[in-house]
């Protein structure tokens, strides 16, 4: 195999969604860089493939330096395979340090795609999929929480966050308060024997799970702001805020992108700002 770096997606639950070409990279390759290697091991163990290589841990305390020892590893001629815990790494994971280091270092990188809990939550919620935003993870902080939700309130787009079972009801609760009655999407145990998705309003999702306590990590989604969300977005307030420390072009362009609004309206009102000053 190729010396270079290999960005291998793992199961998220279901270990027969590995697929044959991750297999056969994990195989080769020289050096495992993984979140914790007792995770990796053990389905390394479950897969048959053999612990006699060089494991290296990489996670967010310790990317920085890691990151050296595995580009030292592939100029020394040696394959390095990347997984995080489950799913694909980098998304919510350690990881994107490393690439830019090892694209800088001219290092031969590629991805084996695999499965990824966002992706599969969003195909089952019924909710829009032609626009979408991955925030990650919700802060466990009530402000915080509140904040972030306010942030993308009025994003043209399906909102989706990861989040743990002991916060879901206060995650709900807030989210009943900033996206009222907008339909939302709670999946857990993705691709697992309990797999579920439900959706429906935040009122019915936290009666659900009252009765229901879940477990473990879920996907939490929002559907997009509605038209009449939309109409109540003070565009002039925005770019004013926005031309305090950004340039008129990137100011139009982030807010067009944000709210789906018409990108010469904006255009022009910008300019009618500008020129006031």
């Amino acid at each position: 195999m190729k010396n270079g770096l290999y960005i291998v997606a793992t199961p998220i639950g279901n270990l027969q969604d590995m697929s044959q070409r991750a297999i056969e990279v994990l195989q080769e390759a020289d050096t495992i860089a993984c979140e914790d290697t007792r995770v990796t091991k053990k389905l390394f163990s479950l897969l048959g493939i053999s612990l006699h290589k060089n494991f290296i841990t990489l996670h967010d305390h310790n990317e920085d330096e890691q990151a050296q020892k595995i580009i030292d590893c592939v100029l020394s001629g040696q394959s390095v395979a990347q997984v995080s815990d489950a799913g694909s790494p980098l998304i919510s994971d350690p990881g994107y340090k490393l690439i830019k280091q090892c694209k800088q270092a001219g290092i031969y990188i590629t991805a084996i795609p695999g499965c990824c809990a966002f992706v599969t939550a969003l195909q089952l919620s019924g909710l829009p999929t032609n626009r979408f935003m991955f925030v990650g993870f919700i802060p466990n902080k009530d402000k915080a929480r509140a904040d972030l939700f306010k942030k993308y309130k009025n994003l043209d787009a399906t909102l989706i966050f990861y989040e743990t079972a002991p916060r879901l009801l206060k995650t709900l609760t807030v989210a009943k308060d900033v996206f009222g009655n907008r339909e939302m999407s709670v999946a857990r145990e993705l691709t697992k024997v309990y797999e579920e998705c439900q959706t429906a309003p935040a009122e019915d999702l936290i009666a659900y799970y009252t009765e229901n306590p879940p477990k473990g990590e879920m996907v939490f989604m929002v559907s997009p702001a509605t038209e009449e969300e939309k109409e109540e977005i003070d565009v002039e307030e925005l770019l004013k805020e926005k031309l305090q420390t950004i340039s008129l072009k990137t100011a139009v362009k982030e807010i067009v992108e944000a709210y789906g609004l018409n990108k010469n309206d904006v255009y022009e009102q910008a300019l009618r700002i500008k020129n006031a000053k």
